[in-house]
């Protein structure tokens, strides 16, 4: 009996005490710094584009158009893509208040079916933007037509 209580008395000290340094620990924390809101800093048009249909394989790109809205200038810092078959173009910058730029956001068109796709650009003053792209792709048949010039058609009954 004496070590069943001895036992009960460690356990609910050790479970006190581990409760103890937990709250302590979380008082001590330091305070998370807020993300300045980029609303305020940038413009964004493009930030989240839908490609549509096309054909498995076939690149594509679009343009991700930024404006400065802010009082200082702006610097990309970094943009990376989420995977492979996304590859962004951009120059670092500086760019100044109510300076228009863009990133050239490429896709392989590599993946079958419906994709959707995220892109996350870093600028300076730790500023972060997620941008999203999407579209579906389709099999093109291996015996289609290949494309070529119009023909001009003339209305039935005319020579």
């Amino acid at each position: 009996m004496k070590q069943l209580f001895v036992t009960l008395a460690a356990a609910f000290l050790l479970t006190a005490g581990t409760a103890n340094a937990q709250s302590n620990q979380a008082g001590t924390a330091a305070p998370q710094q807020q993300q300045p809101d980029i609303t305020k800093m940038l413009e964004f048009k493009g930030d989240n584009y839908n490609f549509g249909k096309i054909p498995f394989g076939k690149a594509v790109t679009y343009d991700v158009e930024i404006k400065n809205i802010s009082k200082d200038t702006i610097k990309i810092e970094n943009v990376q893509a989420g995977c492979g078959c996304t590859t962004p173009e951009w120059k670092p910058g500086p760019y100044a208040p109510g300076e228009t730029f863009k990133v050239k956001v490429g896709f392989n068109g590599a993946t079958k079916g419906a994709f959707s796709k995220v892109v996350t650009m870093y600028f300076s003053g730790g500023l972060s933007k997620v941008i999203t792209f999407s579209g579906e792709t389709y099999d093109v048949p291996a015996d289609a037509a290949p494309a070529g010039p119009a023909q001009k058609m003339k209305p039935a009954g005319t020579k």
